[in-house]
């Protein structure tokens, strides 16, 4: 029985993350995670950020 939930446990956290990538994926971020990732997207990975 234990093992049925610690199954059903690392389903749920795989599955919700594959929607989470989906998600990002069709809103167009390449990166996702990165906090540049909207401005990344858009200069096709060259990103020059201003300290």
């Amino acid at each position: 029985m234990g093992n049925v939930i610690v199954l059903l446990i690392i389903i749920l956290i795989l599955g919700l993350s594959i929607r989470k990538v989906i998600k990002e994926k069709k809103k167009g971020s390449k990166c996702i995670g990165c906090p540049h990732s909207k401005e990344c997207s858009k200069n096709n990975g060259n990103i020059t950020i201003k300290k």
